[in-house]
């Protein structure tokens, strides 16, 4: 299965079926339809039949999947079995956030260092990971063929690491940056924009004020 041929919307909701299939017990739920997890989320049974699909061969009619190889599956399809190095730019207060958070490793992300130019912050360990100087970046990247740059520097630098990013062989690139990347073709950028959340969740404020 090649990732181009889903959607983004399916997966966006993969990682929904996958958490909720890892809540169930271990000891209690063999086999689960696609209509049970489509209950449980509050979904289309039939748009999740189809997700499922197209990631699992293992779904038989009135019986369902095999619980424990659909997680497989799933997990395989996304890639959460093969590890993914990564690195953080920017040890600030989200920076920092980042690498105090110890869920990644479930989503196959192994966050190395962090960067970044303050004399303060480098040298010292957050959570256990080094923060590295700055000017080291490029020289680590290329070495260890890290996969993964996440990107918490102000918008004003973004760009300049970007581009240090790309030339060390960085695939992927998830920038928490205020500001518009430019990437070649191959790269994958996600952007995280908090400012557009933030208009979402005003409007819906507003918008039900006003009923």
């Amino acid at each position: 299965m090649q990732l181009q041929s889903v959607s983004l919307q399916t997966l966006k909701r993969l990682p929904l079926f996958l958490n909720y299939l890892k809540s169930l017990p271990e000891d209690g739920v063999s086999n689960i339809s696609a209509t049970t997890i489509a209950n449980a989320l509050g979904l289309n049974d039939v748009q999740v039949r189809k997700d499922l699909a197209l990631v699992s061969t293992g779904g038989r009619p009135r019986i369902g999947y095999v619980t424990q190889k659909l997680i497989n599956d799933i997990e395989q399809f996304l890639g959460y079995d093969d590890v993914n190095t990564a690195v953080i730019i920017g040890a600030g207060n989200l920076g920092r956030a980042l690498l105090f958070y110890d869920g990644f490793p479930k989503y196959g992300f192994n966050i190395v260092a962090a960067f970044d130019v303050d004399p303060s912050a480098v040298g010292t360990a957050v959570n256990g990971k080094r923060i590295l100087p700055a000017d080291k970046l490029g020289d680590l990247c290329t070495r260890m063929k890290i996969r993964i740059g996440i990107i918490t520097v102000p918008e004003t630098e973004a760009q300049a690491v970007c581009d240090t990013l790309v030339e060390s062989g960085v695939l992927a690139i998830w920038n928490f940056a205020p500001v518009h990347l430019k990437v070649p073709g191959h790269i994958l950028l996600q952007n995280e924009n908090m400012a557009c959340s933030l208009a979402v969740l005003s409007k819906h404020l507003t918008d039900q004020h006003f009923r």
